[in-house]
């Protein structure tokens, strides 16, 4: 049992149920957060990977030439997050708070959602473009602020599993996005045509980004009141946060900032692109091939929370994260030189996903401090959206003129890169204390030592405070 849901007095081993449901002390009740959590970013998800759901259908209604304009529908949601991203998570630690943040940023995701199924609709590509990029400015920022209340609500106690939730119930509505829309599209078009016809399918998922800012809404307020109740003030630090603070984060956290960038690029601008890649190399229908590129996220859906409850019963997270890569590159090796069925590759991808954002994302909190989370977490995804941008460009370009076989190999070398630097950080870490790759048992030992310690350094330091 964890230590917040240990009775203090006998009587508390009877309190109601009501009681365990409404008090943040009790599980039950940051189950119900968590619950918000994912809902807010549910349509965060859900709308990001539309594009890659309607790639032959955005091509043919919006009269596009190329695959790279295509992609720049991506590009334009990272660009803006390789700067405001880092900004964004300063913002959070310094200015909004994470409740206000959550707000903010979940506002802008469907604005430019809205925007998004305006250009549709109007058969104005460049406003679809600019809608993007707006959705851009929120979209990671709202990861950021997600990341901070699963670390605010759950540090020390089920923080692995808590990650693998909230991807699962991302990676829900991913899998929604690419079950769904390609088929709506095809019921509404027999009744409105073309362009009109996309444009409202993207109005349904502007939509459910509503849901989300709605969810983000009822979680700031469940969040003020356990501060409130927990007396989460007196807890929280002094020191002031300067956005310079990055230069001082350790190697480490840059280690995991590099592993996440190598890893990410392999993963999302190939689903992104998959659809038609699947068509080509395995003739598949638009329908088949979009429900197989939407498997990785299934997959990840189910199995997260089960990857996470797993990690956080045995630790070692650096150990899975080098697992995490090796199944991936296993993946692509399979789809770049086989012709294998591309639901095994497919399935290991996702399985090699979800390992990775379970082992990966927690340990931003082992090496920084909670009132820099935000600053980290943006800094983080900042570098990651860099990638992001630029590699859906490349990956355009090499479709275009080199084929999918050069595109793969592209993917494997950015693979080799992660375990490059998977290594380096598994050496650094055993040279300092072996922190990341700590059991679930030495973790908690090491804790216990550090909560024993506080008492006397405390008590060392009152003379001086009285003087």
């Amino acid at each position: 049992m964890e230590q917040d849901d240990i009775a203090l007095f006998p009587s508390e081993q009877r309190v109601s149920i009501w009681t365990r449901i409404s008090h943040p002390r009790y599980a039950i009740h940051r189950y119900i957060a968590l619950a918000l959590m994912s809902f807010m970013g549910f349509g965060n998800y859900f709308v990001y990977d539309i594009p890659g759901a309607l790639q032959s259908k955005i091509t043919e209604d919006m009269n596009l030439t190329s695959t790279a304009e295509f992609a720049s529908l991506y590009s334009l949601y990272s660009w803006p997050n390789v700067i405001i991203s880092l900004f964004g998570g300063f913002l959070i630690d310094r200015v909004f708070g994470k409740r206000l943040g959550a707000v903010f940023f979940a506002s802008i995701v469907f604005g430019g959602q809205f925007v998004v199924a305006l250009g549709a609709l109007f058969n104005r590509f460049w406003l679809m473009q600019v809608g993007r990029f707006i959705f851009g400015l929120g979209g990671e920022n709202l990861a950021v602020t997600g990341n901070t209340y699963a670390v605010s609500w759950f540090k020390g106690k089920e923080l692995n599993m808590v990650f693998g939730f909230q991807l699962s119930f991302s990676r829900v509505g991913s899998t929604a996005n690419f079950l769904i829309t390609g088929r709506l599209y095809e019921a509404l078009n027999k009744s409105v045509t073309g362009y009109k016809c996309l444009g409202i399918v993207l109005l349904i998922g502007t939509g459910i980004c509503l849901f989300s800012l709605t969810s983000s809404i009822i979680l700031g307020l469940l969040d003020k009141r356990a501060e409130k109740l927990l007396k989460r003030d007196e807890l929280k630090s002094d020191e002031v946060i300067k956005i310079t603070d990055i230069k001082h984060f350790s190697l480490k956290f840059w280690l995991i900032t590099f592993i996440c960038i190598s890893y990410y690029v392999c993963i999302f601008p190939f689903v992104s692109l998959g659809t038609v890649f699947f068509m080509q190399k395995y003739e598949m229908s638009f329908n088949q091939a979009d429900s197989i590129d939407g498997a990785a996220y299934l997959i990840s859906a189910i199995a997260s929370p089960l990857i996470g409850i797993l990690i956080d019963f045995t630790g070692r997270n650096l150990i899975w994260v080098f697992v995490a890569v090796l199944i991936t590159l296993a993946s692509h090796l399979i789809f770049a030189f086989t012709l294998l069925n591309p639901w095994i590759p497919m399935v290991l991808l996702g399985l090699g996903y979800s390992v990775l954002a379970c082992a990966l994302w927690p340990m931003v909190s082992l090496v920084i401090p909670e009132h820099q989370l935000g600053t980290a977490y943006g800094a983080m995804q900042s570098i990651q959206n860099l990638g992001l941008a630029i590699v859906p460009l490349v990956a355009g370009f090499l479709i275009d003129f080199k084929g999918y076989i050069v595109l793969e190999t592209f993917f494997l070398f950015c693979l080799c890169i992660c375990i490059l630097c998977t290594i380096v950080l598994f050496m650094n870490d055993s040279a300092n204390e072996g922190l990341l790759n700590m059991s679930k048992k030495q973790r908690a030992e090491r804790d216990l030592h550090k909560t024993e310690a506080e008492p006397s350094l405390e008590s060392e330091t009152t003379p001086n405070e009285q003087n």
